[in-house]
């Protein structure tokens, strides 16, 4: 059998490799964004249904749990229908009345969106740390730690180019387009800093959090998703208590600021 090794290549044959390796980039950057696009359209779209129709006819909640169990039972892999996301897709459709195409929060992965949702108020705000997120390339906990700090508001950043820019290859916000499970189900301070940076900053107090809870407690793991009757729960750090043989975790990305316990 033939080397490829010992072949003899052509002189411009790693120009030519580097531009296909380029090109092969690209095109999984843009059927990611694109995924992502199509997924964060369809959201909006059925807020802005389900809004229209609550306003014309007075739904209740009742109403929107039917309506998360009938779409889940025809869609059952796609746990973004839960009854909680569609309450967030009503909140997006609000948030952002017009079509969100042309906007920076068009290109941000769900989780980033609720995060929007849930900690600012004025729209300003939201236009301003979404066009903020995909300028830097910011993940979803350093948004979160942007906004909980008001730090553009102290910085006094400039208006946001998102339209000239696209998301940035090797950013966070890429690699969680990327890794973002509902897109799955549909089909990773200073402006620049990493997503890694942020978590290496959170794991290295561990031991000292450890001690500060108190005897008995064990680290179980970070972000863990639980579905609680249908909705959708990501917890930022989940321990083990021994002694009282039940998990504990910190607050959760879905309802910030809550801290609650799980019987084993």
């Amino acid at each position: 059998m033939t080397d490829s090794r010992a072949l003899a290549l052509p002189a411009d044959y790693k120009d030519l490799l580097d531009a296909l390796k380029k090109r092969v980039r690209d095109a999984r950057q843009t059927a990611r964004r694109t995924v992502n696009t199509q997924l964060i359209e369809l959201y909006w779209s059925i807020g802005k249904t389900v809004l229209e129709r609550q306003q014309a006819e007075q739904w209740g909640s009742g109403v929107m749990g039917r309506l998360a169990e009938d779409l889940r039972a025809e869609f059952p892999e796609m746990k973004g229908l839960s009854r909680s996301n569609l309450f967030y897709m009503r909140g997006f459709a609000a948030a952002w009345p017009d079509s969100i195409v042309q906007q920076a929060v068009g290109q941000l992965p769900w989780g980033h969106i609720t995060v929007l949702l849930d900690k600012l108020d004025m729209p300003e705000d939201r236009d301003l740390y979404a066009g903020a997120a995909v300028d830097h390339g910011w993940s979803r906990n350093v948004l979160l730690n942007m906004i909980m700090n008001r730090t553009l508001e102290r910085t006094g950043a400039a208006p946001s180019n998102f339209v000239q820019r696209l998301v940035g290859q090797d950013s966070e916000l890429a690699q969680q387009v990327a890794k973002d499970p509902y897109s799955f189900e549909f089909l990773g301070l200073s402006g620049e800093v990493a997503e890694r940076d942020l978590e290496l900053a959170l794991t290295s107090r561990i031991t000292e959090t450890l001690r500060e809870l108190g005897p008995g407690f064990s680290f179980v793991g970070r972000q863990v998703h639980f579905d609680v009757d249908g909705d959708d729960y990501y917890v930022d750090m989940l321990f083990f208590h021994m002694d009282q043989n039940r998990f504990n975790c910190t607050k959760s990305l879905r309802r910030l600021g809550e801290q609650f316990a799980l019987a084993a």
